[in-house]
């Protein structure tokens, strides 16, 4: 049950403001600049242990924060930091599901030279979660492969032209059924995935293990785990292993709300990512605020050090 912890704050409400809308064939022109090659990247520590994902909530904070947390020996604490989110919206009138961004997801992408690419150079990847918005377009519903096709061309349209790391699928939100649209079937978000993985052979693809799309992971012969890099548990405040068939360095049963799950637990559950050989730790909503005690609680026990802070 969800009440196991509170979860994130509705992006879908707020996606219904001033914002920009993809729909299929068509990008909106932007200032965007290119993402820089590997050879502009700066170096950069690598640490060992697992992969730290940070969720943020853009609507209220900025990805910057996710840079400014480093261990003593100073390496990185997160790898993979969230965009939070974009959406999947329908268009009543061509009948078609679309991407839309907010205004805070669109000043993310625009401004991608001081939000997106310090982080990128730093060794951290970017990635974009895409998520419901009431209007009955989901992951799982498209009513044909090639609507699917064309909403993995958008997506990865998007992951090219903002110069991002990947894509987040959030099946949440969705209301299948509103505006005409179909119920959840067995093959959409397998045609999806698997078109999106084409398109983006070398990009993140991650699962938040949560909706109709998430238990809708195989179809004519065709087996999803192979697609995802990453899945993990939606659920904050718990342990609970995704049901996917990803190795165990690939998934994240754990999942904390920075400030919000106690410190005791989010030390508890980062000791059993360890001690279980789990090789990803979730978080959520990373905000602006020195948090480097909360962090610590589970960097400590992922990499044996404490967290810095530099604002």
């Amino acid at each position: 049950m969800k009440t196991l912890m509170s979860r994130r704050v509705r992006v879908g409400a707020l996606a219904l403001s001033a914002a920009v809308a993809l729909s299929l064939g068509a990008l909106v022109p932007t200032g965007a600049t290119a993402a820089p090659t590997l050879a502009d990247e700066i170096p950069h520590p690598m640490k060992a242990g697992p992969t730290s994902v940070a969720y943020v909530e853009v609507n209220n904070h900025s990805m910057t924060n996710v840079g400014k947390y480093t261990l003593s020996n100073g390496d990185n604490v997160f790898d993979v930091a969230v965009i939070f989110a974009a959406n999947i919206n329908y268009d009543t009138g061509a009948k078609k599901a679309t991407l839309h961004f907010n205004e805070n997801v669109q000043r993310v992408l625009d401004n991608a030279a001081t939000e997106i690419r310090p982080l990128q150079n730093k060794g951290i990847k970017v990635v974009l979660s895409v998520l419901g918005n009431h209007q009955g377009a989901g992951f799982a519903n498209f009513p044909s492969q090639q609507a699917a096709a064309d909403y993995a061309e958008l997506l990865s349209d998007a992951v090219n032209r903002y110069g991002l790391d990947g894509i987040d699928f959030d099946d949440e939100y969705a209301e299948y059924g509103k505006n005409g649209t179909g119920q959840p079937n067995d093959s959409s978000f397998v045609h999806l995935v698997t078109a999106l993985r084409a398109n983006l052979p070398d990009k993140i693809i991650s699962l938040y293990n949560i909706g109709p799309a998430a238990a809708r992971l195989s179809y004519g012969g065709v087996d999803l785990s192979t697609k995802f890099t990453y899945a993990w548990n939606p659920y904050y405040g718990s342990w609970q292993v995704p049901r996917i068939g990803l190795p165990k360095s690939q998934l994240s049963p754990a999942a904390v709300h920075i400030g919000a799950t106690s410190p005791s637990t989010v030390t508890g559950l980062a000791r059993r990512t360890v001690t279980e050989g789990y090789g990803v730790f979730l978080t959520y909503n990373l905000d602006g605020s020195d948090r480097s005690a909360d962090v610590s609680a589970f960097t400590r026990e992922l990499y044996g050090q404490d967290a810095v802070y530099k604002p």
